[in-house]
């Protein structure tokens, strides 16, 4: 990966173009000197992957009567040659329009033009001169000895509609524990029909190629064994390749037995054991006569929380890497909500963890026991090698000194960016006062002037969405909750009960040197670090913060298109089915692009966020 955005070829125009690459996606940000703003039409982005013919980027609007523009007649209205875009930056995803469910990785080019209107507000022919072409790799994240992983997490929104059908099923109706995930799970408006599997590699994304890319080594390698960390537990496939390495006694288990996943009586009369009992009961039967293989629940004093998979030798049991983020062992965890997973191919930082895994162990997971290890308790392993940037990692729980202190040191570090007018992105699953002094510090963030803010959270105290002619950050929720979007949105899936937003990441100082990203499977929360089984990472390295703040802007642009409709009112009754695409729906609602250059006002309003953000990424 570069270590920082690729910038564009000179042409005779002001365009500057910068392509941040992040984890199998691309954020584009695009400027121009404010001259050069007269009859901006937009933007055309054409992109060519290895191997494959080119594309253009889809916009989401279309000229109302496209043929009074200038148009390619190969390409749909939607092309972004034919209905450019009306934005300073844009996250691409292979895969979500082009190159179908496994879209190719590899050395991408990307080539902006600025488009104008003349003086009749008609589109002008493209011209090529104006154009600037960049070359960035896309691909899954991977710097030394570091991985990325992240879940999409997208149920909500066109492109699952799209490839799966508004009603797609995410697991069988029956209770099966260990379902077949090859057999037919739905079929989608265009009447193609797909898998569990299918639908699982779309949503799990990179997320779930590293959990099983790691599994299925250990699976496949007899001179490795495995320790694992788990909190929710239901993953077929996962659960399948647990058992196999169970009846070769080559791994060992801390799973959570709090309320959550555990009767401790046995079931409620009507109702079905926990998923986590289930596969206990079929864990300790594979397990039965092995020397090695075994399972220990607990939950300290409230959860056993961590989502680790530690890779050991099975000879000596030296470590070898580790896998831990927010991402839970679970469909929903892999599959519904929006998740990290970070892989450390480091000796060094896997026997970190391996030494809290025995520690934990022999204690039969007890937070009094934990807490008491001064070193492993305390607040934070300094990491730093060849194979790993500049890390820091505490394991939970603390005492309420270290914890409070830990999660102070992220604070100041939140005040530290305030006060350099610089930048913080965030995705965390909640923020609520009470909690310590991280959460209810990002949910005041918005109201800051002097830095831009983009947050997101499942349960933030209000919805602060984008105001015209305002520098005030963004917060917006990952459950617009359970009012009807307003036709023809009201075909999106929603999430229930359960999470969208499950990451636990902040981003201070994007794509400036003293980057850092705090991640892990902490809460940041301090009732969470004193009684919970968790790890917190601060990562201090520019490539791997910019991975994580485009999956914060992606899901912050997202959200705050469906937060800022989700209190209209209920849609009224009609016979005709609504559009699942966002691009039909606006076109359907008469929502078309505009056809003067008043779009790009607030992109040069130094008192707007829209300037701010030009700033910042372009």
């Amino acid at each position: 990966m570069p270590k920082k955005a690729a910038k564009a070829t000179k042409t005779k125009s002001s365009l500057t173009v910068k392509a941040y690459p992040g984890d199998a996606k691309t954020l584009l940000a695009f400027n121009l000197d404010k001259s050069d703003t007269k009859n901006l039409a937009g933007f055309t982005v054409q992109y060519q992957a290895p191997g494959q013919q080119p594309f253009y980027l889809q916009n989401e609007l279309r000229f109302e009567q496209p043929g009074k523009h200038a148009q390619d007649p190969k390409e749909p209205p939607f092309s972004s040659i034919n209905a450019p875009i009306h934005k300073f930056r844009w996250v691409h995803v292979p895969g979500i329009v082009h190159q179908g469910l496994k879209p190719v990785f590899g050395k991408y080019t990307y080539t902006v033009t600025p488009r104008y209107f003349d003086d009749k507000q008609a589109l002008e022919p493209l011209d090529r001169s104006l154009s600037k072409t960049i070359s960035v790799n896309v691909g899954p994240f991977k710097k030394s000895g570091v991985q990325l992983g992240f879940a999409r997490g997208y149920v909500q929104s066109q492109a699952f509609v799209h490839h799966f059908g508004a009603k797609a099923k995410i697991r069988p109706a029956t209770k099966d524990l260990l379902f077949d995930t090859s057999q037919e799970s739905g079929k989608n408006a265009g009447g193609d029909t797909f898998t569990f599997e299918q639908e699982y590699e779309w949503l799990g994304f990179t997320a779930r190629q590293r959990i099983f890319e790691i599994l299925t080594e250990v699976q496949h390698d007899k001179s490795l064994r495995l320790d694992m960390f788990a909190y929710d537990l239901n993953e077929p496939d996962v659960m399948k390749i647990l058992l196999a390495l169970a009846k070769e006694d080559r791994i060992r288990i801390i799973l959570d037995n709090a309320p959550l996943h555990h009767d401790k009586n046995g079931p409620a009369k009507g109702k079905g054991p926990k998923p986590e009992d289930q596969f206990t009961k079929l864990f300790t039967a594979a397990a039965k006569g092995k020397k090695n293989a075994a399972i220990k629940r607990g939950h300290y004093n409230r959860f056993a929380h961590d989502k680790v998979l530690l890779v050991r030798k099975k000879k000596n049991g030296d470590p070898v890497k580790v896998l831990t983020g927010s991402t839970n062992f679970s469909v929903t965890g892999i599959y519904v909500n929006s998740n990290h997973v970070i892989v450390f191919n480091d000796p060094v930082v896997a026997k970190q963890y391996a030494d809290v895994f025995e520690t934990v162990w022999a204690a039969d997971v007890k937070a009094g026991a934990f807490q008491k290890q001064k070193v492993l308790a305390g607040d934070g392993f300094p990491f730093k090698s060849a194979k790993t940037p500049q890390t820091e990692i505490s394991f939970a729980p603390h005492k309420e000194d270290v914890a409070t202190k830990i999660l102070t040191g992220l604070t100041d570090r939140i005040e530290q960016e305030k006060k350099k007018a610089g930048s913080i992105l965030f995705a965390v699953m909640a923020t609520k006062k009470g909690t310590g002094p991280v959460l209810p510090a990002l949910e005041e963030l918005h109201k800051d002037v002097t830095t831009f803010t983009y947050g997101i959270s499942d349960t933030p105290k209000g919805v602060f969405l984008y105001k015209p002619g305002s520098k005030t950050g963004l917060l917006v929720t990952g459950k617009p909750g359970k009012s009807q979007l307003p036709r023809p949105f009201d075909q999106v899936p929603g999430v229930g009960l359960g999470h969208q937003i499950h990451h636990k990441f902040v981003v201070c100082g994007f794509n400036r040197p003293d980057a850092v990203v705090y991640c892990g499977s902490s809460n940041l929360a301090l009732g969470g670090e004193k009684a919970n089984g968790d790890n917190l990472l601060a990562i201090h390295d520019r490539d791997i913060a910019t991975a994580f703040a485009i999956e914060a802007v992606a899901l912050v642009d997202h959200f705050n298109f469906l937060d800022r409709f989700s209190k209209a009112p209920a849609a009224p009754k009609n016979t005709k089915k609504p559009p699942a695409l966002k691009q039909q729906a606006a076109a359907a609602a008469q929502w078309f692009l505009k056809t003067t250059d008043k779009w790009t006002a607030p992109f040069y309003d130094k008192n707007d966020l829209h300037c701010v953000d030009r700033l910042l990424f372009a």
